[in-house]
């Protein structure tokens, strides 16, 4: 322990160095000491003195933490060692303290000693954990919400007379995009690929939305364009904001006839059909998409003969809106592009071209549906 003369020369020379004011730490409620080269506290304020004793001064710095040995890692030697403002997190009587150590130099501008600053943090932390817990929890809620979306997708492989393969790839851990085929009746399916606005959860319960009310509407109505009229219906009941809408084309396949029928909601990405030899078309029909804004809209419907082995392709935007590294978008033309060159393109295929030809984190939802008339 250091005696009072001790102390009187020391506090001198810290006076004199013009680096502390007493009368600014003394007010402090953060804790302030200062400790020399020896690890000895030559100077601790009100605040400090309160928490861990009057008599801290003159004693070793570890000693006043209760602590038996000094620290794996000391500040205080670092800085008067190099003249760095150095800063660590250290637990004090079950409390976390951030401490940072600044120099103090005398007259001649030698470091003879360092000033630590304690900061409790300890309510900062607490909240930082309870945060982390949350998130973990989230994130495991989030991780089954998106093994159920997965698991509601239809079936892939031969089906109701079609081969059925599809992408589901969503941005984030749930996805925005939504599709499904299922048995209108005993001679009729019904097909459809849907993108919601955003993405996250939001937008993953309004592809709920989505499926539990095409496959209600779809018991009642027929008709691909009044399916999608009465789906407007049920979503404007919903009373959301405006910025919450969806795109979605409807079809119904006749597995006798093979007539395909359909209906467009705004859904900007146009189905394809082709075969091995025969032209690209795309079912272009436009039509407003399912948004707040309006309580009733009426959709076009169109239909078109298909035969064995024609294919129909459904996309998303997240497929079109890609971009390369010069900013340029994969298009639609890009679609056409890739299956004029290889009419069979499988899925993967489609996905890997759609990798090569992207820059960067895939920013969007990308859906992709194939199927082939068996």
């Amino acid at each position: 322990m250091l005696n009072t003369e001790d102390l009187k020369h020391i506090k001198k020379e810290i006076e004199e160095s013009g680096i502390l004011n007493y009368h600014v730490l003394e007010s402090m409620a953060d804790w302030v000491r200062v400790v020399d080269r020896s690890g000895t506290i030559i100077y601790a304020n009100r605040a400090i003195k309160a928490a861990l004793g009057e008599d801290i001064v003159g004693g070793k710095c570890y000693v006043a933490y209760g602590k038996e040995e000094v620290c794996n890692f000391c500040i205080t030697e670092r800085t008067i060692d190099t003249g760095e403002v150095v800063q660590k997190e250290e637990t004090i009587y079950g409390r976390q303290f951030s401490v940072k150590s600044s120099p103090v130099t005398n007259k001649k501008g030698e470091i003879f000693a360092a000033v630590e600053v304690f900061r409790d943090v300890t309510r900062e932390r607490k909240l930082e954990l309870e945060l982390i817990e949350r998130n973990k929890k989230m994130q495991r809620d989030l991780a089954v919400a998106r093994k159920i979306q997965e698991k509601i997708l239809p079936e892939a492989g031969n089906k109701y007379n079609l081969d059925i393969d599809y992408l589901y790839s969503p941005s984030e851990m749930l996805s925005g995009d939504i599709f499904d085929i299922f048995q209108v009746d005993e001679d009729h399916l019904g097909i459809y690929i849907a993108d919601v606005s955003g993405h996250g959860v939001s937008a993953s319960m309004m592809t709920m939305f989505i499926r539990q009310s095409m496959r209600s509407i779809k018991d009642e109505i027929f008709s691909p364009s009044l399916a999608l009229k009465e789906l407007q219906t049920q979503f404007f009941k919903l009373n959301l904001e405006v910025d919450r809408y969806f795109t979605i084309f409807y079809g119904i396949f006749n597995k006798s006839t093979y007539e395909f029928r359909y209906s467009n909601a705004g859904h900007n990405c146009m189905p394809i059909v082709y075969s091995e030899e025969g032209e690209i078309d795309l079912l272009e029909l436009k039509g407003y998409p399912i948004i707040s804004l309006l309580e009733q809209v009426n959709y076009d419907e169109k239909s078109l003969l298909l035969k064995k082995d024609d294919k129909i392709l459904l996309y998303t935007d997240g497929v079109t809106e890609v971009r390369n590294k010069d900013g340029h978008e994969f298009g639609v033309e890009g679609i056409l592009n890739l299956l004029e060159k290889n009419r069979g393109a499988t899925v993967l295929e489609i996905e890997d071209n759609i990798i090569r030809f992207s820059w960067g984190e895939q920013e969007d939802d990308i859906a992709i549906v194939l199927l082939k008339v068996i």
